[in-house]
Parts: C-alpha cells; structure tokens; sequence
C-alpha cells in the first residue's frame, strides 16, 4: 500500500545519498581539471615538480572516484526505496558504468592526458546526471508534500 509519507522519507534519503555522491564527483572532477593543467604544463617540460603534483591530483581523484562509486552504489539502493510514479521517467541505471572506465583503465594509464581528458569528461557526465535525478526528486518530493494525488 502507498504511504504518502513514508515516500517523502525514501525520497529525503536518497537526496541526501544522491548529494554525497554529487560532492565527490565535483571533488573529482576539481581534481582531474587540476591534473589536466598540470599535464600539460608537464608535456611542454614542466619538471619533476609538475609531474609530482600531477600524479598528486590523480591520487586524489582516485580517492574521490572510490568514494563516489561507493556512494552512487547507496544512491541506487536508495531510489530503489522511493515510489516513482509511472507517468515520471527517471533514469536511476548506469550510474556506476563511469566509475568501472576508471577501475580498468585509467589509474592504470593516468599519466597519458588522453586519459585524463576522457575520466574528466565520464565524472562531468556522471555529476549530471545525478543532479538531473536529484532534481527530479526535490519536484517529486514537492509535489508529494502538496499531495499531487499520485500513488493513492
């Protein structure tokens, strides 16, 4: 049976994932835009330094990509919960393809800008997308608390 809100609850929940996640994809894609400068300082011989703080920013967004993947993960589980009526389309899939580019390539190969280019262009995307969900929730969550008459 629909509960109106028990649903509003679901939803809070999953916004408060969804901003989690959003944070450490702005935090990596800070970092990766970071490393891109760098990169090409270090292309056109920028020294040991350069290099150094390069590979520093690519650790760091690591760091935030793992954290990331595990809060977009909790994000899914947590849109999961919430009751999205049929006339609404929200795409909750493929949020984690982005972070498995990283796990089986990228760190790998961080060192090559063309890679750096093509992770900062998959969190960009990936930070769309989930603020594409979550402002689709906040209406959601709105129309719920006017009790817009969908569910029951």
């Amino acid at each position: 049976m629909y509960n109106r809100e028990e649903n509003v609850r679901e939803i809070n929940e999953a916004l408060m994932a969804g901003h989690r996640a959003l944070e450490c994809l702005q935090d990596a894609e800070k970092c990766l835009s970071n490393a891109k400068d760098l990169g090409l300082w270090d292309m056109i011989g920028g020294g040991l330094l350069i290099g150094l703080l390069k590979h520093s920013r690519l650790d760091d967004a690591s760091a935030s990509i793992e954290e990331a993947k595990r809060l977009l993960l909790r994000f899914q589980k947590e849109l999961k919960d919430v009751f999205i009526p049929t006339n609404l389309k929200m795409e909750i899939d493929g949020f984690i393809t982005f972070a498995d580019f990283f796990l089986d390539g990228v760190i790998a190969d961080w060192y090559v800008q063309k890679k750096i280019d093509q992770a900062l262009e998959e969190v960009q995307d990936a930070r769309v997308r989930v603020g594409v969900v979550l402002s689709e929730l906040e209406d959601m969550k709105q129309c719920e608390m006017k009790q817009c008459g969908f569910g029951g």
